[in-house]
Order: C-alpha cells, then sequence, then structure tokens
C-alpha cells in the first residue's frame, strides 16, 4: 500500500521511500522507515494530502505520496 491510498483518519507506517528526486528530501523532513503517520485530511479535488507526523504537519503532493510504502497500524 501506498501513502497515496491512505484516508482520512488512518494511522500507517512508513516501510521505505523509493528512489526519486524528493527522496532525501522528505527523509530530512522526517519520513524515515517506521516513522508513524497520521492522515489528517485531502484538499478538497484531493490533491494535496495533508499528514502528521512526528509533532508537525505536512502537505504532500499524491504524486509524491506514490512512492512512500506504508502499512496500517
Amino acid at each position: 500500500m501506498t501513502l497515496k491510498d491512505g484516508k482520512a483518519g488512518m494511522v500507517l507506517r512508513v516501510d521505505s521511500i523509493a528512489e526519486s528526486g524528493l527522496k532525501e528530501r522528505l527523509m530530512t523532513m522526517g519520513l524515515l522507515p517506521g516513522t508513524k503517520i497520521n492522515v489528517l485530511r485531502s484538499a478538497p479535488l484531493g490533491d494535496p494530502m495533508a499528514i502528521g507526523l512526528r509533532s508537525y504537519h505536512l502537505a504532500i503532493r499524491r504524486k509524491d505520496a506514490a512512492n512512500i510504502q506504508v502499512s496500517q497500524v
């Protein structure tokens, strides 16, 4: 399952991040394997989506969320 498939209210755990131009940046923002993520909401047209991790909120495009493998906690 990818983060793109997450629905509001789901609690997910990052399994891996696929190689992309954004991988290093996502990892420096705290999206590391094992990190728990709360899916908060999506914009009215579905993109971007808001997630909560560690002690902050992050908006991420669905295109980029498709590169993040997660599992439901």
